[in-house]
């Protein structure tokens, strides 16, 4: 991966602020755009197994999938210290969760289509080739972290 440059925070904190006071809308349309690209990954999230549809006002929907746009977007502002600076225990508890659930490579990329897609629709004509680079790069190295930790974690249990 190249250096996440100043630019490119300037472009996910900016793109940041327009879609946080919609983020709930987004965030489930987020949500809908991995179902639609990979139906199976339904079954990885617990409060989504006894729905045959997107059940969107089940609270803990809403709050994984602000969460995960929150996540990417606070990491993206610290790559600019060349490195992602999640806590250790919110990296272990995000890798816990993820290999209890089964997510596999195959579902981080899921994820960032649908994040690259959202974002996208969201910006309209305010979306460059640029901007998608930019939340690129940050899931990427989020994505990054996650991965060695779950690594880590089952190569030493």
């Amino acid at each position: 991966m190249g250096a996440f440059t100043e630019r490119q925070e300037a472009l996910v904190k900016s793109s940041w602020q327009q879609l946080n006071p919609n983020i709930l809308h987004h965030s489930l349309r987020f949500f809908a755009l991995i179902l639609e690209i990979s139906p199976a990954t339904k079954n990885l999230f617990s409060f989504l197994r006894d729905y045959h549809e997107i059940p969107l006002n089940n609270t803990k929907l809403q709050f994984h999938t602000v969460k995960v746009f929150e996540t990417t977007c606070e990491s993206a502002i610290q790559l600019q210290t060349k490195r992602v600076m999640i806590t250790d225990t919110t990296l272990q508890y995000l890798s816990s969760v993820h290999i209890r659930n089964g997510v596999t490579d195959a579902h981080f990329e899921v994820v960032k289509e649908a994040l690259l897609k959202t974002i996208k629709e969201a910006m309209e004509d305010k979306w460059s080739e640029e901007l998608d680079k930019a939340w690129e790069v940050a899931y990427d190295e989020l994505a990054s972290s996650i991965k060695k930790t779950m690594k880590n974690a089952s190569s030493s249990a």
